[in-house]
Formats: structure tokens, sequence, C-alpha cells
């Protein structure tokens, strides 16, 4: 059996209880892992039913133009389906949103426009209003506009929630979800609510975000509506797709918690997830610690983790905003800087050139060991006690190529790797390993400059 399209692919993703981070934990934690759809998000839900249903009402006609405001990932769902159906896309994105969710668009042939993040939502320069500009613009542009479009809402009471239902074979207790156009969660607390109306629905927000004050108030505090880092949750408007009435309680997570919370997935359940799934897994495992084993709580993982890269996925990133902890471990990177240096920059030898020209360049920069590079790849080492061994052997092997008496390649790392770990793959048979640098730039580090770094390096 084959599908017909990739949009058959949509929808019926799997749920997956969580162990690890709900350990001592009473209730029975469910996660439904919506990067198994063919975008790797949730958000190709919504795509499908508001192309769908905008080609039925006449709003979209062959040839047209689909104009979005997206944090990235209904971009995605809809550059799919409009790839597949033949449109054209033109999408707007806060400055916030990572490099990979912009690059992924492109390569789809979005035409992606990033706009400033730090501006109010009525601002000529927010994405909302270069969207809504843009598809006045354009002729036979359609606006899907996830934040007011009721197909939004539609698509999860249609699908999500009654996959959720049949799943749990109607034991879910608890829903939780996060809120940015509040479609996922309206949508899947309808549907569930029309099941069983003791079920409860818990909401996602984040620091900065409107929606718990809201909620809890029924005010927008202006003082509460500031810039957060956290892509997919929380907003700085009221979305027509919201329905306080379905929605039981919202916590707050901060930037912090979901990202670490993130990596605690990937790390230790192999959920590679992005960075709004931590934080609906930090406010689900909040609520399960005051429940008990009889419930069953339902939690979506929006997206995949490989559009946060470059980010919560990243030690240097994650630092720079003080969401780990400067390390005093050292590194190879530590190594580096410290290492004494006679060489302008690596000195490599190639395949081809004879020992005499790698005994030349031993002696020439006082090194015991050469990498053998050819057009950027590392093809194995020459050390100075091999050189010992094979000329010993035969006198006239001075003309003959390094690519005959080389050892294997030493070991790659790259310059983050604790240097505990290297000194331990460090032996008297392969004295060095490379380090892997950005641009496709080498270095080299040896027991010699491990040492010299301890004794001299460190105060």
């Amino acid at each position: 059996m084959w599908h017909k399209s990739l949009l058959e692919l949509i929808g019926r993703t799997p749920l997956i209880q969580l162990n690890a981070v709900t350990r001592g934990i009473p209730p029975t934690v469910l996660a439904k892992v919506e990067y198994f759809n063919p975008g790797h998000s949730i958000k190709d839900r919504i795509a499908l039913k508001m192309i769908e249903e905008a080609e039925r009402a006449g709003l979209l006609r062959p040839g047209g133009t689909i104009v979005e405001a997206t944090s990235g990932n209904t971009g995605m769902g809809l550059a799919l389906v409009a790839a597949i159906k033949g449109y054209r896309c033109v999408f707007t994105l806060p400055d916030k949103q990572s490099k990979e969710k912009i690059d992924a668009l492109r390569a789809l042939g979005a035409e992606v426009i990033v706009t400033p993040t730090n501006v109010p939502p009525e601002d000529p320069r927010s994405y909302y209003s270069v969207a809504r500009r843009l598809a006045q613009e354009i002729p036979g542009a359609f606006f899907p506009n996830q934040y007011d479009n009721l197909n939004n809402r539609q698509a999860h009471y249609e699908t999500t929630g009654p996959e959720i239902w049949e799943q749990t074979e109607g034991k879910v207790t608890h829903f939780v979800a996060g809120m940015g156009t509040t479609g996922t969660i309206c949508g899947v607390a309808q549907y569930l609510k029309e099941r069983n109306p003791n079920i409860q629905i818990i909401g996602i927000d984040t620091y900065g975000s409107l929606f718990q004050k809201l909620h809890e108030t029924g005010q927008i505090d202006p003082r509460e509506i500031y810039p957060y880092l956290t892509e997919g949750i929380g907003e700085d408007i009221v979305p027509g797709n919201l329905d306080l009435s379905l929605i039981d309680r919202i916590i707050k997570v901060t930037d912090r918690d979901g990202a670490l919370m993130a990596r605690k997935l990937a790390r230790y359940e192999g959920l590679f997830v992005g960075w709004s799934s931590g934080s609906a897994v930090w406010g689900a495992l909040e609520v399960a610690r005051e429940l008990s084993p009889k419930d069953v709580i339902v939690v979506i993982l929006p997206d995949h983790g490989i559009r946060y890269l470059n980010k919560i996925y990243n030690d240097t990133w994650m630092r720079s905003q003080g969401f780990l902890e400067a390390t005093s471990e050292l590194t190879i990177s530590d190594i580096l800087q410290h290492k004494s240096r006679k060489t302008p920059g690596l000195a490599t030898v190639s395949p081809q050139e004879p020992i005499l020209r790698a005994v030349e360049l031993m002696q020439r920069y006082e090194i015991s060991q050469l990498p053998v590079i050819e057009k950027g790849q590392v093809q194995g080492l020459i050390t100075e006690s091999r050189l010992i061994e094979v000329l010993m052997d035969d006198p006239s092997a001075k003309e003959k190529p390094v690519q005959r008496y080389m050892m294997e390649p030493p070991a790659i790392v790259l310059p983050s790797t604790p240097v505990d770990i290297v000194s331990k793959m460090l032996t008297r048979e392969m004295p060095a390993v490379l380090v892997q640098l950005d641009h496709g730039e080498w270095d080299i580090v040896t027991r010699s400059d491990i040492l010299h770094t301890l004794v001299e390096g460190r105060s």
C-alpha cells in the first residue's frame, strides 16, 4: 500500500509514555509526539485544514499566494501543502525565531520576511501587520490568519482530540498544551470535554505573555507583556481561537525551565523536541505532582528539536543566556588557548609528499607528528617514532610517499570535548587527536599540550 501524497501522512501521531523525567511522580504521563507529522510539527494539521477550507470557499484559487504571520511551524506546514498543491508562499517571522526554521522555509520555496520582535502587534513593522499588508497588496493572496481562523481550532477538534480519546481508551483525566494561537488547546479541549466534562485542561504560558493574567482576572496587564525567548507559545494579542471557558488552569513556565526540560527529554527519553515541548512537560509535571496513580495526563509535544540546534541544544548559547552554569571543566578549547606554538597554523603533509618532507617539517617546527591531509580530508598520521622505524629498515624510504607508511587517522574531537575524555584516548601508539574547528579548519592536541596547560596554563 502506498500514499497518494504526503498530505495523507498528517495526523495519527503516537502517544508515548514518559518514564525517566516522571520518576517518582504518581500519575501516568503520556506525550503526544507531533514531530511524526511530515513537517515535523503539529501545525501540519491546521495548515491542511485552513487551505482546504479556503479552497472550498473560493478564497484560494489555482496559482494563488498564501501569506501568513508565523513563528515557523505553521509556515512549514503551509509550505508543504502549498508545494504539493502548487501555491506560492510569503511568510513573515519575528527575528527571535531560530535560523533553522527560516532556512527550512526557504528550502521549501517560501519567501521569508523577518520582522522585529520588540514592537507591539499594531506597529506597522510587526509580523502581524506586515503579513496583513502583503495579503492586501498581492493579487490573489489568501491570508490564513491562524490566530483568528477558527479552522485552526476545528482541525484539532476533528483530529487531535479524537486521537487522544481513542489512544487512551477514554482514560485521559488531564490534557496539557502550550498556548500560542490557542487552536490546539481549545480544539482538543472542546472535543474532550464533550466526552467527559471532568477532564481538566491545563494551558502552558510563558513569562511576558498575557494568557495567565487574562484567564485569572479577565484583564490584560500591559506590565506583564514583555519580550521573551521561548518560541511557539505566549502572545501579546488575544487570538480569535481562544475560548477561556474551556481552560481550567494556566501555568507560566520560564524560558530557562522550558529549555532545560527539552534537553532532559532528549537526554533521558530519547525525544528530540522543541523548546515549547519542554515548557509543556515542565508544566505537566507540576500538575502531576498533585495527582494520584489513577490519573492519566496527556501533554502535547508540538515539534522537533532540529529547529533549535543553534539555541537550546547549543551549550555556548545556553550559557550566554544564563541557562547553563559556566563550567570549570577543562576542555580542548582551553588546551588550544594555552598551546605553545612554533607554527603559523597546523603543519600538515599530503599523502603524495615524500617522507623527507615530513622529516623537514618536524625538525623545523620541533613537533613529533604530522596529520596527513588532502583536500581538507584527514587521511592518516605520521609520527616521529614511525619515521625512525621506517628509515632504520630502509634508508631509501625518505624519497617514498608518506601514504605508504602513515598510520590510521587520529580520533577527531571538538573544542568543547572535556580533556579528561581526550586524555584517555591518547596512547603511545596514537599520541594525538585532531580538533575540528569552524570553516573546515583543523588543529591538533597531544599529551604534551595537555601537560603544558595543566602545569603552566592554570593558576
